[in-house]
């Protein structure tokens, strides 16, 4: 039997996560067993992880914005709860470039997007705040 790399196995995971078991021992003419095991213990190991993408446009949601946000860095720990807790944010990541935070939001028009960055300027922890809207997913 040919032995899997958990490179290749990812690999092949991030084409499509719900491929069966089946199809990708198969392929790389492994056990389903082995297959299974391998993920398993990806997944304990906190190597990967299965997430959901949601296409928000089909849901009525035509605005998706970054939103590069810096705080003031004595309330940086605050404006990070405030904003993990926030229903518009979809994803919030902490960042080593331009910006400190960059969160992802979805709405259904512009104007809930101008009502929710003018909400962030008006916050006092918060010093700077860029919005980028996203045309359209490459990859």
């Amino acid at each position: 039997m040919v032995r899997i790399s958990d490179i290749e196995l990812i690999m092949e995971l991030e084409k499509n996560s719900r491929v069966p078991f089946v199809k990708i021992a198969r392929k790389f003419k492994v056990s389903e067993a082995t297959v299974r095991k391998r993920i398993k213990k990806l997944l304990k190991n906190e190597v990967i992880k299965f997430s959901l993408e949601v296409n928000y446009k089909k849901l009525g949601y035509s605005v998706t914005a970054l939103i590069g946000i810096d705080a003031l860095p004595e309330h940086l720990v605050k404006v990070i709860e405030v904003l993990k807790n926030d229903k518009d944010v979809k994803e919030l990541y902490s960042s080593a470039g331009d910006h400190m935070l960059l969160a992802k939001v979805v709405f259904k028009t512009s104007e809930e997007l101008n009502r929710f960055v003018k909400k962030l300027e008006n916050n006092k922890m918060i010093n700077r705040v860029c919005p980028a809207i996203i045309i359209e997913r490459l990859k």
